[in-house]
């Protein structure tokens, strides 16, 4: 990895094998999920332990399947609703949107849901949960993916951070 920037090349010199591959690991893979810099979260996780690229992955996925799969030819059609309205004489790229927008407000109150773990206090219901990473064959690694509805607009693979969405 010649081409790695200096601070970048000292910070993995600094690191012991098993970290150092870990590293490597971690660039290669956020590299390949189109990833220009990911030098910060590699370094999250190598050295905080946060599960960056399990959240990324899951991120992403949710904009890729519940909010831009709207997007898709007949996703609208699907919908009677849908097909009343453009039927009387809706515009199909404002539909798309609102599906959209609507799409992502309910993934976003999903994940502050998740994220909030349940209230063991309301209901007098002693029960909660966790988002949890999983290794190759799903079995949990121990590591939480907190806060994900914090980072949802961010990770818009369109880099616009949703701001189409609102216009």
């Amino acid at each position: 990895m010649s081409d790695l920037q200096p601070a970048w090349q000292k910070w993995l010199d600094s690191l012991d094998v098993s970290r150092r591959t870990a590293a490597d690991s971690l660039h290669a893979q956020f590299s390949a999920l189109g990833v220009t810099d990911p030098a910060d979260l590699v370094k999250s996780e190598v050295i905080e332990g946060v599960p960056q690229l399990a959240r990324f992955v899951l991120l992403r996925s949710l904009w890729r399947g519940a909010i831009y799969g709207w997007t898709g030819p007949g996703s609208l059609d699907q919908l009677p609703a849908a097909q009343r309205l453009l039927a009387a004489g809706a515009d199909r790229e404002d539909l798309v949107r609102l599906a959209r927008a609507v799409a992502y407000e309910a993934v976003f109150a999903t994940l502050d849901e998740l994220d909030a773990g349940g209230d063991a206090n309301g209901m007098g219901v002693e029960a909660g949960w966790v988002v949890m990473e999983s290794d190759e064959d799903g079995s949990p690694t121990g590591r939480t993916l907190p806060a994900l509805h914090e980072d949802l607009l961010t990770m818009d693979p369109s880099g616009r951070d949703g701001a189409d969405l609102w216009q």
